[in-house]
This record gives C-alpha cells, sequence and structure tokens, in this order.
C-alpha cells in the first residue's frame, strides 16, 4: 500500500462540507483527520437504504452519541434531505459534522442552503507539488494529473481509464443526472477538447450532434460534479473591446486525457500547451480555496486579436496580479503579448509567466520568467503576491 500523502487541507473546529471530485481523498482525509468519529457512508447500500426507506433512523442513532462529537456523513449528496438533521442535530445536541461529498447538483437540487451557513464548505483537490514533495513529476502530472485513485495506482494509465468509466456509472447513470446517457458519453471528449480554451457551445453541441440547450445543460453537470469550471472574461476596458466567453477547464490533466481516450501515450506537443495552463489553473484554484490567494479572478483577451492574451487575472482588494501559462522553455515574443499589452491596468502589481525553463529571469519591462517549480514554491509559502 503506498504511504498516505499529507494534505495541506485542516480541519476545521466546526462543521464543514467537504466536496471534491471522486477519487480526490476525501474520506481518506476524513478518516484521518477524524478517527474516533461516527460515520455514515451513503455510498455503502446497506447504509443508504435503512435510511433511504426510513429517514428518521439518522435522529435515532444520532441520539446515542456524546454531545460535541463529530459524525461523518460521506456521499451526502444521495440523500440530501437528511440535512435536515443534521441543522437539528446540530443545533440540540452541538453534534459537530463533516458532510462530504462529489456532488453539489442534488444538495441545490433539494434547495438546501448549506446549512444556512451553519457549516462551511471545504473543497479537496487532486494533489498539490507542495503534498507531494520530492515525488511530484511535472511531465507525471501533465500525463496522467495528480488525482489521489490515480497516483497512487501501480498502473496509472488503466486507472484514469477505469476513472472515466466509473464517473459514467457512478455518478452520471445510477444518479439519473442526464437523460440522453449516449449523447453526454458523445459530448465527454469533446468537452475534453476545449479544456482551456474559449467556450463556444454552439460549435460544441454541433460536434457532439445534440442541441446548444442539452449542451448547456451538460456543462452544468460537469461543474456541479466538480469535473470542471469556467474562467470568466475580465473587462479592463483597456481601450479595447474584450472578449466576452468564458474559458472552460477541467479539474485533472489525467483526467482530460483519459476523456480523449490518450492515457496511454505521452501527451503530444499540441497537447501540452492547454494541459500546462490547466494545470496552472487548478494550482491557482486550489489555492484560492485553501489558502484565500485572489478574491476573484478571470481572463483577458482583446476580442480582435487572437493571439494577445492574460490567462489568468487575479483580484485582491484593488490589486491585480497577472500571470501567462506556456508550457515552453524559452517564451518569445508572441508569448509575453498579452503581459506588455496589459501593463496600464490600474492597480497591477504583478506580471508573471509561468513555463518549464530552468532558470528565473526578469524581462527589461518587468515580467518575471518562472519555472513552474518556482511559481509551485510561491503558492505554497504564500509569496505570490508581491
Amino acid at each position: 500500500m503506498a504511504a498516505r500523502v499529507p494534505r495541506i487541507l485542516r480541519l476545521p473546529s466546526r462543521s464543514f462540507f467537504l466536496l471534491g471530485p471522486r477519487g480526490t481523498g476525501k474520506s481518506t482525509w476524513v478518516r484521518a483527520a477524524l478517527p474516533r468519529a461516527r460515520r455514515f457512508d451513503l455510498l455503502d447500500e446497506d447504509v443508504y437504504h435503512p435510511f433511504l426507506a426510513h429517514p428518521g433512523l439518522l435522529a435515532e442513532e444520532l441520539r446515542t452519541i456524546p454531545e460535541g462529537s463529530w459524525v461523518v456523513l460521506d456521499e451526502v449528496q444521495r440523500l440530501p434531505g437528511l440535512l435536515h438533521t443534521v441543522h437539528r442535530f446540530i443545533e440540540e445536541r452541538r453534534l459537530r459534522f463533516a458532510l462530504c461529498g462529489s456532488s453539489a447538483r442534488k444538495l441545490k437540487r433539494e434547495g438546501t442552503d448549506l446549512l444556512a451557513g451553519r457549516a462551511l464548505r471545504l473543497e479537496m483537490h487532486p494533489f498539490l507539488p507542495e503534498e507531494l514533495g520530492a515525488d511530484f513529476s511535472l511531465e507525471a502530472a501533465l500525463a496522467h494529473g495528480t488525482l489521489p485513485v490515480v497516483w497512487t495506482a501501480p498502473a496509472r494509465a488503466e486507472a484514469l481509464a477505469a476513472y472515466a468509466r466509473m464517473y459514467l456509472r457512478e455518478e452520471i447513470q445510477a444518479e439519473a443526472t442526464v437523460r440522453n446517457l449516449p449523447g453526454f458519453a458523445r459530448f465527454l471528449p469533446i468537452a475534453a477538447l476545449f479544456h482551456a480554451q474559449v467556450l463556444n457551445a454552439s460549435s460544441l453541441a454541433r460536434d457532439a450532434g445534440v442541441s446548444r440547450t442539452t449542451v448547456l445543460g451538460y456543462l452544468e453537470v460537469l461543474e456541479d460534479t466538480l469535473v470542471a469550471f469556467r474562467l470568466p472574461a475580465f473587462e479592463a476596458r483597456l481601450r479595447v473591446r474584450e472578449r466576452k466567453h468564458p474559458k472552460l477547464y477541467l479539474f485533472d490533466a489525467g483526467v482530460v486525457r483519459a476523456l480523449k481516450g490518450h492515457v496511454s501515450e505521452r501527451p503530444a506537443p499540441e497537447e501540452r500547451g492547454p494541459l500546462f495552463e490547466g494545470w496552472v489553473a487548478s494550482l491557482l484554484r486550489a489555492y484560492g480555496h485553501h489558502r484565500r490567494l485572489f478574491e476573484d479572478w478571470a481572463y483577458w483577451a482583446p476580442a480582435e486579436s487572437r493571439t494577445t492574451e492574460v490567462d489568468f487575472l487575479l483580484r485582491r482588494g484593488r490589486e491585480f496580479l497577472a500571470v501567462e501559462a506556456k508550457a515552453g522553455r524559452v517564451p518569445t515574443g508572441d508569448d509575453l503579448a498579452g503581459l506588455h499589452a496589459i501593463r496600464d491596468l490600474k492597480g497591477l502589481v504583478r506580471r508573471v509567466l509561468v513555463c518549464t525553463a530552468d532558470r528565473p529571469r526578469r524581462t527589461e519591462d518587468g515580467i518575471e520568467v518562472l519555472p513552474a517549480t518556482r511559481f509551485a514554491e510561491l503558492l505554497a509559502t504564500s509569496r505570490l503576491w508581491p
């Protein structure tokens, strides 16, 4: 058995939701953080069916637990109605709950409000370089991702293929999330092609052979099951008209490649750019959740230009930080064009190009060129902002 990788997530002192895609290690972390907690795993059919038939059984179980104790409800999205009981026992007996789930869809559909502020919302992400330490490899991260269930597997390519099948079977089909499963199965590899690209729902719908409305629903499913997220366009109004459509990212490079059926081979040169950009996006998103790295983020690109873009514009208060991600070792003038173009943005405090160079350097007009490993270190030590 592989050694347990220490995660940077810290146990809060009060009840919390812990959300994240399947295979990110939520249950493993909760078991380690709360070894003595009473645990109910709703993925276990022997636990799920009695609670489904008689929801009042949970209250009977909870009455046997000492006040102030921790209780774990795993895969809580399967029976969101149990949150009414959770709410009552937080109030009446001061029980603290760890509520784990791989989908926010049913929680939203049932009209829950995340316990009206009585529970924090935490997120679990794939392994970070900080967590893997010396075991981290950027090449491995781009080829197979850093999803814990895959990273710790003896055969990563096989584990990724199985993960893609499991997602369709357990998250989509078993929960009846979509009516047209064949259409959704056709949509997934095409959506993976849009990873790190400006989203064109009409084009995606045409390629998948379904309606635009259906595609928008499918994209919502990907977001609700925490497999994808959209990055909005930023309106800087720097004397140009900016693009409005968001960019689409899947949460892990390995999952992107699995959905495209490419897991058995090394990333092709044309894959590396989107995979690398997506890896940087995942790092920023994880540290945004774990360390409150920024308050808001977006990408910026003039509508008139196909080559000028800033991949990530982070905002904290009135300050902005611009980050461009390029998979090459030696950035070209085109790679720096977006960071040059946005230099007049009010409140901009730092411009960074992240790449696979061996050493950091700085251009004449102040753009910092950072190796990916150095960029990851700045995130881990909370020193990205000057």
